[in-house]
């Protein structure tokens, strides 16, 4: 399916060129392996290439990730500069979440999180009220997450990063819980399904291209989507943190034999696993407007949508037949929409969605 993330391409985000570079670094990363021996830990080396790395040090089994927040701060800061409404507690959120729901996705709970938020010049903290927002916002969602937050670091890298700019990003340890073993996806198997959690709209991927679609509206953030909302608003809702629903998974019997969020490279993601599998995707959720205007706006094709936005899916969960109606019960007290989307069905690594006639074979994910 060449020329699927054509439209992220022109956005300035070439997934091609990314995941190359990413394979090249895991590589690389393998090679130092063998020096966790000298503080007598090992590392579960299935864990390469997933959302989070695995290691294993006096009787525990932690889990480390670092994660950015991408461009959506640009939105942010602009939404702010147009209307005079401050949304740096959202981005905030943002940023936790994508720390957050990749250290779980390997059915680990996180501990802690730490931040960096880099700037381009130290006078961006000069306005209070933004600086307290960004800083109440991380706050708040590290509490929703069940995580404390262990500090951070934040430079001011004049002539790297923009006078008026903010890059979030963070990281996280998490510990895989007594009795359980790390969720990497070898498991899957015929007979699985999927379940999908709904997002809140674009989260924390897609910002690059959203941003050029703001560009080019008459009225840019105050464009009107068909519901009253302004494209602006409805960009900078924050997104769905998922550690709640995977602690509470965990401490039930379940067995997920995958967990992941539904972030870049969309739908793809849920065969991320490296079972020789096919996913059929019979059930889709609802998507946000957001999206929709997204897609429309540049002319993508569903295929193209479905690989590149979470189309209304922020995390999937795989779990065996019989405990399908315990993951969605999970879900749903934990305040998230969840459906019983699909099958896990014996065949080569792919998946399809029957119902818009799109068909992902296995090259068209290759992320390690």
């Amino acid at each position: 399916m060449a020329g699927q993330h054509e439209q992220y391409a022109r956005s300035g985000v070439d997934y091609t060129v990314l995941d190359r570079v990413k394979r090249e670094a895991i590589g690389l990363a393998a090679a130092t392996a063998p020096l966790l021996a000298a503080s007598g830990a090992t590392e579960v080396s299935a864990s390469r290439g997933s959302s989070a790395y695995v290691f294993q040090v006096q009787g525990l089994t932690l889990a480390m990730v670092v994660e950015g927040l991408g461009t959506k701060s640009v939105l942010a800061a602009d939404y702010l500069a147009a209307t005079g409404i401050n949304r740096f507690a959202d981005i905030a959120t943002d940023a936790v979440a994508a720390i957050v729901n990749d250290v779980v996705s390997v059915g680990a709970v996180p501990l802690v999180v730490t931040a960096y938020f880099s700037t381009g010049d130290a006078a961006w903290y000069s306005d209070e009220q933004r600086s307290m927002e960004l800083l109440r916002g991380w706050q708040a969602a590290c509490t929703e997450a069940g995580a404390t937050w262990g500090g951070g670091e934040s430079p001011a890298l004049p002539g790297v990063v923009g006078a008026d700019a903010l890059e979030l990003a963070g990281s996280s340890i998490g510990l895989v819980p007594q009795g359980r073993s790390a969720v990497l996806g070898e498991h899957v198997a015929p007979g699985d399904r999927i379940v999908l959690l709904a997002s809140s709209g674009l989260h924390a991927n897609g910002a690059s291209l959203a941003r050029r679609v703001v560009a080019e509206q008459p009225d840019g953030l105050l464009t009107k989507l068909p519901s009253g909302r302004t494209l602006g608003d409805a960009l900078l809702d924050p997104s769905k943190l998922y550690a709640s629903f995977v602690r509470e998974l965990l401490a039930t019997d379940v067995t997920p034999t995958f967990l992941n969020g539904v972030t870049g490279h969309g739908f793809l993601k849920i065969m991320r696993a490296p079972a020789t599998v096919r996913y059929v995707i019979h059930q889709l959720p609802e998507v946000p407007e957001v999206l929709t205007f997204l897609a429309d706006a540049v002319g993508m094709s569903p295929a193209e949508s479905y690989s590149t936005l979470n189309m209304g899916a922020g995390y999937v969960a795989i779990v065996p037949a019989d405990q399908v109606t315990e993951t969605l019960r999970v879900a749903r007290a934990t305040g998230h929409v969840a459906i019983d989307a699909g099958e896990v069905v014996a065949g080569p690594r792919s998946l399809t969605i029957p119902g818009l006639g799109i068909e992902y074979a296995s090259e068209d994910l290759q992320l390690g």
